[in-house]
């Protein structure tokens, strides 16, 4: 009796291809693993990249941020200095109480100065404003006109900037004259007027139809 052939095993589909066509597979699939590595690395790094480039962009609105805070600071630091600067000249200009031997002093000197005679002076009561306080002195004097003039000027000038305080004459009386017009001898009343800083506290003067 015969025998049936024996067919042969049959195996794998890649077995049964030609050995070009296994190496093409071989080389796809190399190509697709290096694809794969190549999308999740590239992946990881373009996530990197946007990271460092946001973290970038804060650092740099941060550090702008920074530069005008240190411009700020100078101003601020420079203006302090100013403002601390000008306070002794302030404090002259303006100080805290009434200097009053100081204030007779530098009106006596203009008298001397000007040739005319001061003849009397009283404190008035001072007069506070909305941000200073007036201290007004009562002055009679003699001399004649143009040394009264010049006494009137000097004390201008004084208040511009020959003197740290500021002296103001207000309310010039001429009470007499007498000689003849060329050499006119007068007496005058007037008012005049130094000020000082309002106290903390200190009630200062309402300005006509201000509420309560």
């Amino acid at each position: 009796m015969a025998q049936k052939p024996v067919a042969a095993p049959a195996g794998s589909t890649l077995d049964r291809l030609p050995r070009v066509a296994k190496l093409g597979v071989g080389l796809l699939f190399v190509v697709l693993v290096g694809l794969l590595y190549f999308v999740v690395f590239f992946g990881d790094v373009d996530n990197d990249l946007t990271s460092a480039r946001d973290s970038e962009d804060t650092l740099k609105t941060q550090l702008q941020q920074a530069e005008q805070s240190k411009v700020d600071y100078q101003k601020d630091f420079d203006e302090k200095n100013r403002r601390e600067a000008l306070v002794p000249t302030q404090k002259k200009i303006l100080p805290d109480d009434p200097e009053m031997p100081a204030f007779l002093s530098a009106i006596q000197g203009v008298a001397t100065v000007s040739g005319v005679n001061l003849t009397s002076w009283s404190p008035v009561d001072e007069q506070p404003q909305e941000f200073y306080v007036k201290v007004p002195m009562k002055l009679t004097l003699t001399g004649k006109f143009h040394q009264v003039a010049k006494f009137f000027h000097t004390v201008g000038q004084l208040s511009v900037g020959q003197l740290d305080r500021l002296i103001n004459v207000e309310n010039i009386q001429i009470k007499r004259a007498k000689g003849p017009v060329e050499d006119v001898e007068v007496d005058v009343e007037c008012l005049a007027t130094a000020f000082r800083a309002l106290h903390a506290g200190e009630a200062p003067k309402r300005k006509p139809g201000a509420p309560r």
